[in-house]
C-alpha cells in the first residue's frame, strides 16, 4: 500500500468517524497481550492496530503489507522490545520513524528476570536482588502481594550454548515479561501516560481506564492463586522457557524447558536431559504450545506416564482486544492446574 493511498484512507476514515475521532492518535502494538493492555486503556476512545497476529511466534515474523501499513500510519507504538522481536527494530525505524515509541521492557518499574539458559532449572532461591527492577515504585498505589516472589537461578553453563551450536544473541533479560501481572499494571500506567500526552482531550478516560484495569488485575491475581493453590509443589516441564515471570508471580516453578527462551529447536542432548529430569523428579506434566511442533513433546514423553497439556502465552485462540490479557493469564493457570 502506498503512503499516499494510506493517507487518503486515513482521512476518509476520520471524516466517516466524525470529529470525535479526528484527533485520536493512531496506535500500534506488537503482540496480542500488549495490544490488549493498550485496547483496555483506549476503551471508548479508539482501537490500536495489532502487528503480530496471536497465532504467530513473535521471535521470527515477516510483516504482511497491512501490518506494515498500520505501523507506518502510527503516531504511537508500544512493543515489548528488541529481545522479543529483534526483527521489529528495523521495521519501527523504517516505517514508524516519526512515531512515539515505547519499549515496555524499558519502562520504569518493570521487573526484569535474567535468561535461564540451562536445560534444567535448579533450586529456586529468594535472591530477589538478581531480579532487576527499574524503579522500586511501580507507579501505582496497588499492592499486588508478590513481594515474596522467587527469583530463579539460571545456568549460564557454556554447554547450554554448545548444545545449540550457536550464540542466540539475545539481551540480558527474558522478554516474556507480560506474564507478570505486576508488570502489566506498570505498563497500564505507562500506556495511559503516553496516550494522555499525545491526546490530552481524552486523558481523563485513559487514566480512568488504566485505574480500572489495575483493579481488575488485582482481582485476577487472587483468582489465579486460588486456582493454583491445590497443585503447588508438583513438578512440570514447559515447552520453551517463556513462563518464569508467571512462575515467579504465583510461586509455581517449572523443573525445566524443552527449548530455551527464544524457542530454538532443542538438540538431542537437551531432549535427553529433559527425559532424565522427567523420570528423576517424577514430573507429572509436560506442557506444549500451539505454535510449535508437537512431535518434539512426543519425543520428550517417550516412555513417560506424565500427562500433557497446552500453554498459550500469546492467546492464539482468543479474540484480540481488551479482554485477552486477563484471559491469557487465567488460561495459563487453568491449563497448569488441569495438567498437574
Amino acid at each position: 500500500m502506498s503512503r499516499n493511498l494510506l493517507l487518503s484512507l486515513t482521512a476518509s476514515s476520520a471524516l466517516l468517524g466524525g470529529a470525535a475521532w479526528a484527533d485520536v492518535p493512531k496506535v500500534a502494538a506488537d503482540i496480542a497481550p500488549v495490544h490488549s493492555l493498550v485496547s483496555r486503556v483506549m476503551q471508548g476512545v479508539g482501537e490500536p492496530a495489532l502487528i503480530v497476529p496471536p497465532g504467530a511466534t513473535p521471535h521470527e515474523y515477516s510483516l504482511r503489507p497491512s501490518e506494515a501499513s498500520a505501523l507506518q500510519a502510527s503516531d504511537l507504538v508500544f512493543w515489548i522490545g528488541p529481545d522479543l522481536t529483534p526483527w521489529m527494530n528495523d521495521a519501527i525505524q523504517t516505517l514508524a520513524a516519526n512515531a512515539s515509541v515505547t519499549a515496555l521492557m524499558e519502562v520504569d518499574g518493570t521487573t526484569e528476570l535474567p535468561f535461564r539458559e540451562g536445560v534444567l532449572f535448579e533450586a529456586h532461591t529468594h535472591a530477589d536482588d538478581d531480579a532487576h527492577d527499574h524503579d522500586e515504585d511501580h507507579g501505582h498505589g496497588d499492592d499486588h502481594g508478590h513481594e515474596d516472589a522467587h527469583e530463579h537461578d539460571h545456568d549460564h553453563d557454556e554447554k547450554a550454548h554448545d548444545d545449540h551450536g550457536h550464540d542466540h544473541g539475545h539481551g540480558a533479560h527474558d522478554p516474556h515479561a507480560w506474564l507478570s501481572p505486576d508488570n502489566g499494571a506498570v505498563w497500564l500506567n505507562a500506556i495511559a501516560a503516553q496516550l494522555s500526552a499525545a491526546d490530552p482531550d481524552n486523558a481523563g478516560t485513559y487514566n480512568a481506564n488504566a485505574a480500572a484495569a489495575r483493579e481488575e488485575l488485582d482481582t485476577l491475581t487472587t483468582e489465579i492463586n486460588a486456582i493454583l493453590d491445590p497443585v503447588r509443589g508438583r513438578n512440570f516441564i514447559v515447552f520453551h522457557d517463556a513462563y518464569q515471570y508467571f512462575e515467579t508471580s504465583f510461586g509455581l516453578p517449572a523443573s525445566g524447558a524443552i527449548s530455551i527462551s527464544d524457542a530454538t529447536d532443542p538438540s538431542p542432548a537437551r531432549i535427553a536431559a529433559i527425559q532424565a529430569r522427567v523420570k528423576e523428579q517424577d514430573v507429572t506434566c509436560v506442557l506444549s504450545e500451539p505454535q510449535f511442533d508437537p512431535k518434539i513433546v512426543a519425543a520428550v514423553m517417550d516412555g513417560s506416564e506424565a500427562r500433557t497439556g497446552v500453554l498459550d502465552p500469546l492467546g492464539s485462540d482468543l479474540e484480540p482486544g481488551s479482554d485477552l490479557y486477563g484471559a491469557v493469564l487465567r488460561n495459563l493457570a487453568v491449563a497448569l492446574a488441569d495438567c498437574l
